[in-house]
């Protein structure tokens, strides 16, 4: 059994190779061949070698930790988004910090505030929908911290982004909508103080433009991504008056509290009513009727999002933000009804 602590050096002075190589070997990177690569992993198993954090981050002045913040734990989305930030932050060689806000600007403020002092590498953020005001995220620029944000974006901040293609994703389900045959479509937004709300609501619009469809105020409603939104929106419409033969909403929770408001006021679904949401949360396949729905790339949009913070972190003064817009994929099930 081995007693010391043993060093990269140790290793590449054994195996008669550069300490920059064994680095390499064991962080897996491809420029390192693969005989080498497993004897450098055969020998650091044999001596027990374990990586000295507070070495490397003094070397490279990091801590090689990455903070993450997100609205919900609960919402399958981000806990699907967090798997993919894990598997490159780690292989990379990073913790990961998670704070949840619980849809609170505040929180947001405060787990920010706490990350930073942590001394966190970088940030990676989806904000919550109370976030009106952007300056606790722009004032990462001036200490030069390292952020992307995901998903729930705004164009006030200056910052890479992942986000979907929200236009297309609001035009394409409205767009199935009216090939059901709807010709009287409602839509649940999401709050406009967020971008994927508004691109939503712009690709609803256009969709119903070029079908010849009016657009009508009575029938669009806000909510805040809950099953009780979902359900106040769709009580508010049909308090309107104004006849419905289809709902879109902004995700699937108010999805589903629609269909609920929708059967307790005596519509069959998808006869007199189709109905389609947004996200495909496991739970859309298993209600009745299924949630016909539009499926996110969640654990890629994790990824792309953690190689974008990586990436800014290996180059800090001469990084530029970039902007990933992914596509997402239509789900037909039983809530809607093509004729």
């Amino acid at each position: 059994m081995h007693s010391r602590q043993y060093t990269i050096k140790d290793i590449a002075k054994r195996l008669k190779i550069s300490a920059s190589t064994v680095s390499r070997a064991l962080r897996d990177l491809p420029d390192v061949k693969a005989d080498t690569m497993a004897q450098v992993k055969a020998l650091a198993k044999e001596l027990n070698y374990l990586p000295n954090p507070i070495a490397q981050s003094l070397v490279k002045n990091r801590s090689y930790n990455i903070g993450v913040i997100i609205p919900e734990f609960m919402i399958h989305f981000y806990s699907d988004a967090l798997s993919g930030i894990y598997k490159v932050a780690n292989k990379a060689g990073y913790n990961v910090m998670v704070c949840q806000t619980n849809e609170s600007y505040r929180n947001e403020l405060k787990s920010i505030k706490s990350l930073v002092s942590s001394r966190v590498d970088g940030l990676i953020v989806a904000i919550s929908k109370e976030t009106n005001d952007f300056d606790h995220l722009n004032s990462l620029n001036i200490r030069k911290t390292p952020l992307v944000v995901f998903n729930r974006v705004s164009k006030e901040i200056t910052a890479s982004k992942v986000v979907l293609d929200d236009f297309k994703s609001g035009y394409k389900a409205t767009r199935h909508l009216i090939d059901c045959g709807c010709r009287h479509i409602a839509h649940i937004a999401g709050p406009m103080n967020l971008q994927l709300s508004i691109d939503r609501m712009e690709g609803f619009k256009k969709a119903l433009e070029k079908s010849g469809i009016p657009y009508e105020e009575e029938l669009v409603a806000p909510c805040d991504f809950s099953i009780e939104d979902g359900k106040e929106a769709m009580e508010k419409i049909l308090q309107s008056g104004e006849k419905i033969d289809g709902v879109f909403s902004v995700c699937d929770a108010a999805a589903y509290g629609a269909m609920s408001v929708l059967k307790n006021a005596g519509y069959k679904i998808p006869e007199d009513v189709s109905v389609i949401g947004f996200t495909n949360e496991p739970f859309a396949k298993l209600i009745e009727p299924s949630l016909s729905t539009i499926s996110q790339p969640s654990f890629e949009m994790g990824e792309i999002a953690a190689h974008l913070l990586l990436k800014h972190i290996e180059n800090k003064e001469n990084f530029v933000p970039e902007m990933r817009i992914l596509e997402t994929e239509l789900i037909e099930r039983n809530s809607t009804r093509r004729i």
